[in-house]
């Protein structure tokens, strides 16, 4: 998908969305995250092309073109993620497109998970939040491990991923990601697939997700969180419990608010 091309977000100077008084502190917590951006050195180009000549040099059997070792916008945004160190940025890349073409991320169609996504248990919001991001919302009460083959819900993980991003406008770079826990029960918990979106979200689409709220976590969530907390290294950060009534107020306009919030 074209859209992630990223040079042009870059170019783009963040401006924050107003701010609502009823809910400015929390407003103010996130836009520090959003604006805290790692500063771009002036030889960013030079660092492009030292990783586009090492990709060729090592990696010589990796795909070229949209998503390929001599795109310059996504070797920018690996290079982002790991501090402009060439190395960790031809390392990191050099597995994401591998594991691109071995997924097959660009077969991925709305018939290919039609079977899972009819569930209902997760789905990419048509509208943005009030921070301009792509909403990706997981049902919890409706995903039960072993009713699809695991690679059917992974598979449907990552063309949700994909068509949220898809819906970046110029000068956003992440998503948000709402976990809806009601009636989130013993029979839903999948610590497995759990660490396997966050995971994905790590290695293959670093920075690209702004945070993640956990809406009305029942007591039976806690102990799942805690043992998938240490999994999730720097992303645990990212979470945050909060109420419906949080969403609606905090994230959302009147008329953009999910269907599934309003009763």
């Amino acid at each position: 998908m074209a859209a992630m091309r990223l040079f042009p977000s870059l170019r783009h100077q963040f401006i924050p969305p107003p701010l609502h008084q009823s809910n400015r502190p929390n407003q103010l917590r996130n836009l520090s995250s959003v604006c805290c951006r790692i500063s771009e050195p002036t030889d960013s180009l030079k660092l492009v092309m030292d990783v586009k000549e090492r990709l060729e040099n090592d990696h010589h059997n990796l795909r070229v073109g949209m998503y390929g070792k001599d795109e310059e916008d996504m070797i920018l945004w690996f290079l982002k993620d790991r501090k402009f160190s060439v190395e960790d940025a031809v390392s990191k890349l050099a597995k994401a497109i591998k594991w691109r073409e071995e997924f097959g991320v660009s077969e991925l169609s709305e018939e290919s998970v039609r079977t899972a996504a009819e569930t209902g248990k997760a789905f990419v919001l048509d509208f943005l939040d009030v921070y301009d991001r792509p909403v990706l919302i997981v049902v919890a009460s409706k995903h039960f491990p072993g009713k699809h083959n695991p690679s059917e819900d992974e598979k449907l993980c990552v063309f949700l991923i994909e068509k949220a991003l898809s819906k970046l406008p110029v000068g956003s770079e992440e998503i948000l990601g709402i976990f809806d826990l009601r009636g989130f029960g013993a029979q839903n918990a999948d610590l497995k697939f759990f660490t396997f979106v966050f995971d994905v979200f790590y290695k293959y689409y670093p920075r690209r997700l702004g945070q993640v709220l956990f809406v009305d976590a029942p007591f039976v969530f806690k102990p799942i969180w805690q043992l998938a907390k240490p999994l999730l290294k720097s992303y645990a950060s990212l979470v945050r419990y909060c109420s419906v009534e949080d969403v609606k107020k905090e994230y959302f306009t009147e008329s953009t608010i999910p269907t599934i919030f309003r009763d």
